[in-house]
C-alpha cells in the first residue's frame, strides 16, 4: 500500500479524482444504511407495537455507537490505516445487517436494536476513516466542496433508501393497520410476524453488497494518507502541544457536530410521523423523508458551485444556521402542509453544516488529526440524544410544538460559525 504525505497529495491533483469516486461510493453506502431509519421507526413501531418514545430508540441505538466506538475507531485506524479501516467498517456494518434476520424471525425489538448498534459501530469506523480522508486529500479551502460532492452520494442514497425499503416493508400498510385492530390476539400475532419478516430479504441483500464492497476496497489502489506528517507552519504551531484538549476550536466543533446531527436526524426521521400526526395516510407520508433529502442534495449542489469561489466554508455555515432558525420558527406556527414543507426545507439548511464543520474543526491539527477525527465522529451521537427527546416532547405536547428543540441547536451552530471556530488559534476563514 503506497503511503503519501499531505504535501505530496497537493502536488498530485490528478490522483484525487479516483479516490473521490471510491470514497463517494462509501458515502452512498452509509447514506443508504443511515436513512433506512426513517422507515424503520414507523415500521418497527407497528411491528413491535411501540409508543413514540420507544420507536425513536431506533435512532438512539444506531447513533450511540458513534459515541462508544469513536476511541476504538481511532485505535483501529492506527492499526489498519485509513484505507483498510474502511474495509473493516464495511464488514462490521454487514454483521449488523445480518443480526436483523433473527430479530425479524423472533420479532424482538431488543435484537433489532442490537443490530442497529452494530451497524452504527461499523459506520463509526467508516466515518472516522472517510471524512478526514476526503478533507485532507485536496486543498483545505475547497474541502467543503469535496465533502458536498460526498454529500450528494450520501443523500441520493438517502432519497432512495426510504422509498426502496418502504415499498417492501410498508406496502399496503394503512389497510394492514386498520385491519389489525379487528383481529384477536392469535391472528394479530400472526399478522405482525408476517410484517416483521418483510425486512429479511432487503437486509440479506445488504449483507452481500457490503461484503463485496469490503473486498473491493481492500484490493483497491486508494493511497494511504500520512496525517502524522506536518508541514513547517503546522509543526511550529503544534510544537508545545501534547493533548487534543489543547485545540478548543476542535472541542467546540465536536459540540457543533453533536447538535447538527441531532437536528438533521430529527428533520429526516420525524417527518413521516409528523405527517401522520396531521392525519396524512402513511402510504403518502412515507415519501416525506425523501423530500428532506432532496433538499439536502440541492444544498450540496449549491456548495459545489459556490464554495470557495463565491463564499467561504465559514460563511456558508453562518447562513445555514440562520436559515435553520427561520425555517424552524415557520414550522412552529404555520398550518399542516406549510409546516411539513418547512421541515423538509430544513434539509437545505442542514446540507452545508457537515461539510463546513469538519474542515473548520480539523484545521491545524496535524499529527492530532486521527484522534480529532474520532472525537468528531463521537459528535454524531447527537442523533442518539435529540430524536428521543423530540419523541418524548411529541407524547407530552404535540408533534409540531416539539420542533422547538431545534432552535437552541441552530443557535449554537451559529456561535461556532462566527466565534467558536477561531478559539485557541489565529485563523483565516476557509
Amino acid at each position: 500500500m503506497t503511503s503519501i504525505s499531505k504535501p505530496e497529495i497537493s502536488a498530485q491533483k490528478k490522483t484525487i479524482v479516483s479516490p473521490v469516486i471510491i470514497i463517494g461510493v462509501l458515502f452512498f453506502i452509509f447514506g443508504f444504511v443511515t436513512w433506512l431509519n426513517s422507515v424503520l421507526i414507523p415500521y418497527l413501531k407497528i411491528a413491535c407495537q411501540l409508543n413514540n418514545r420507544e420507536s425513536y430508540l431506533v435512532a438512539s441505538a444506531f447513533y450511540i455507537a458513534y459515541l462508544l466506538m469513536a476511541k476504538p475507531s481511532a485505535w483501529l485506524l492506527k492499526i489498519f490505516g485509513f484505507k483498510n479501516g474502511m474495509a473493516v467498517g464495511l464488514i462490521i456494518i454487514a454483521v449488523g445487517a445480518l443480526i436483523f434476520i433473527p430479530a425479524a424471525l423472533t420479532r424482538t425489538y431488543a435484537i433489532f436494536l442490537i443490530g442497529l448498534f452494530v451497524q452504527g459501530s461499523g459506520l463509526a469506523v467508516l466515518q472516522s476513516a472517510s471524512n478526514p480522508y476526503i478533507t485532507i486529500i485536496g486543498p483545505a479551502e475547497s474541502a467543503a466542496k469535496r465533502i458536498s460532492v460526498m454529500g450528494i452520494f450520501n443523500k441520493f442514497a438517502g432519497v432512495l433508501a426510504p422509498i426502496a425499503l418502504g415499498a417492501v416493508v410498508l406496502n399496503n400498510i394503512d389497510a394492514f393497520n386498520a385491519n389489525l385492530a379487528k383481529l384477536d390476539i392469535a391472528q394479530k400475532t400472526a399478522e405482525l410476524n408476517e410484517l416483521a419478516s418483510r425486512v429479511i430479504l432487503p437486509y440479506v441483500l445488504m449483507v452481500i453488497v457490503l461484503a463485496i464492497l469490503a473486498v473491493l476496497i481492500y484490493f483497491s489502489g486508494l493511497p494511504e494518507i500520512d496525517t502524522d506528517h506536518e508541514d513547517e507552519t503546522v509543526a511550529a504551531a503544534n510544537s508545545g502541544k501534547t493533548s487534543i484538549t489543547q485545540f478548543p476550536h476542535l472541542i467546540l466543533g465536536v459540540v457543533a457536530l453533536f447538535f447538527y446531527v441531532g437536528a438533521e436526524v430529527i428533520a429526516g426521521d420525524s417527518i413521516i410521523g409528523y405527517g401522520i400526526a396531521h392525519n396524512i395516510p402513511l402510504s403518502t407520508a412515507k415519501y416525506f423523508a425523501s423530500g428532506t433529502l432532496i433538499c439536502m442534495v440541492l444544498g450540496y449542489i449549491a456548495g459545489i458551485v459556490f464554495i470557495p469561489r463565491y463564499i467561504s466554508q465559514q460563511k456558508a455555515l453562518v447562513y445555514s444556521a440562520v436559515l435553520g432558525v427561520i425555517l424552524t420558527g415557520l414550522a412552529l406556527f404555520t398550518p399542516k402542509y406549510a409546516s411539513i414543507s418547512c421541515i423538509a426545507l430544513l434539509g437545505l439548511a442542514n446540507s452545508l453544516m457537515w461539510p463546513a464543520i469538519w474542515p473548520l474543526a480539523l484545521s491545524g491539527l496535524g499529527r492530532f488529526t486521527k484522534i480529532g477525527s474520532s472525537l468528531l465522529v463521537m459528535g454524531i451521537a447527537g442523533a442518539a440524544v435529540f430524536p428521543p427527546i423530540y419523541g418524548l416532547l411529541v407524547d407530552k405536547i404535540s408533534a409540531q410544538t416539539a420542533y422547538v428543540i431545534l432552535i437552541p441547536i441552530y443557535l449554537f451552530i451559529f456561535y461556532f460559525a462566527t466565534v467558536g471556530y477561531k478559539k485557541g488559534k489565529h485563523v483565516i476563514a476557509v
